[in-house]
């Protein structure tokens, strides 16, 4: 059954110039209509893509720390290793941990709840040094939380809490993630400013995630201030099943709002996936609307189809491998008894204008060799 078009439909089936930002990201040109310009939700989406991204040394991470504690077995939970921001940000960790010289072990939570719980009990059972919650609810796992705070284990997430840094209610030394907030203020700026304040958009979000939720809702609250944007639907699927989930959902929804529905707002890309195969049926070429915006992570098959304009337009990009060594500084800091760091890298916009050559947004900042000259001081 559809519900209103604010609220959530759950789903159970499983710098460089304005102009050439916009183009770059653009396929079929941007919406007509300069009568939308006197909207300030308008201008100031236009203004903040046109200022462009952040300079590299906001990528440098932090500049004092914890020289590198002894050798000990730090272990990776990985919520789903075959996800995209999930698997660069693995390659990451295991760089990091390799030139710091600890042992890495990753341990597949399956993508759900009861695999994520067996996966910590079995990461507790090795006695680690320290515990990296991949990609999982932090709120889902208190029991081994508890536990890992009766061993003295510490544990550091990414994306295991709505917002960045200590949580030590939910028994985390601290997560790593950009602001979620920031990732939604530059995926709605983008849509606001790509459609001349008239986009239609569809959100998709899971609500296993807390972080994601908030994304979700920062989102729609984003698009719902430009006066002739409009949100017509929230939809709440599972990320696991988005492949299938997103293309059984969306073939409804274009026939439903027809050319009202011109973007896709996910919280994931796994959706894009879903979404494309729906479009192709559809008869919808890859540089028609809806055009899709990933607000979060940024991995290589997002890149790809950003780069070849296939059903993407936009993705606000973590610097996943940069995260990676942030979560083995963090975990480096806990065992120092030393504060977290309280660094927090900037989301990137990418469009087809910048898009990486490579797998994930590596920005050129000497990140690396800035955790290295921590470590051995």
């Amino acid at each position: 059954m559809w519900h209103s078009a604010d609220r959530r439909l759950s789903s159970v089936v499983v710098g460089a110039l304005l102009a050439s930002v916009l183009a770059g990201g653009c396929g079929g040109g941007a919406h007509d209509g300069g009568a939308t310009s006197a909207d300030p939700a308008v201008q100031r989406a236009r203004a903040e893509v046109e200022r462009g991204p952040q300079p590299p040394n906001a990528y440098r991470g932090p500049s004092r720390g914890s020289p590198a504690q002894r050798r000990a077995l730090v272990v990776l939970v990985a919520a789903d290793p075959t996800d995209g921001g999930i698997a660069a940000l693995a390659r990451g960790v295991q760089e990091a941990a390799s030139r710091i010289g600890w042992p890495l072990q990753i341990i597949d939570g399956h993508a759900n709840v009861a695999g994520e719980s067996a996966a910590l009990r079995a990461a507790l059972n090795l006695r680690p040094g320290g515990i990296i919650l991949g990609g999982i609810n932090a709120a889902q796992q208190q029991a081994a939380l508890r536990e890992a705070r009766a061993q003295g284990v510490p544990v550091v997430g990414w994306r295991a809490a709505p917002a960045p840094g200590p949580d030590p209610k939910l028994g985390l030394f601290t997560n790593v993630t950009s602001d979620p907030a920031a990732v939604a203020r530059l995926a709605t700026d983008y849509v606001i400013a790509h459609s001349d304040g008239t986009g239609g958009v569809v959100i998709f979000t899971d609500p296993e995630y807390p972080i994601d939720t908030y994304t979700a809702d920062e989102l729609a609250s984003n698009i719902r201030r430009c006066q002739r944007c409009s949100v017509l639907r929230v939809i709440d699927t599972p990320i696991a099943t988005a492949a299938i989930g997103t293309d059984a959902i969306l073939g409804p929804l274009l026939r439903r709002f027809g050319k009202r529905f011109d973007y896709i707002l996910a919280v994931n890309g796994a959706y894009v996936d879903g979404a494309s195969t729906a479009l192709i049926s559809a008869g919808r070429r890859g540089d028609q609307a809806p055009f899709s915006v990933v607000a979060g992570e940024g991995d290589e098959s997002e890149f790809a189809r950003i780069r070849g304009d296939h059903y993407q337009k936009a993705s606000i990009a973590e610097p996943l491998n940069l995260e990676g060594w942030q979560l083995i500084d963090e975990l480096n800091r806990a065992r120092a008894r030393q504060p977290a760091s309280g660094y927090v890298a900037p989301p990137r916009l990418i469009t087809q204008s910048d898009v990486p050559n490579g797998a994930v947004f590596d920005p050129p900042s000497d990140y690396r060799e800035n955790y290295l000259q921590i470590w051995r001081r």
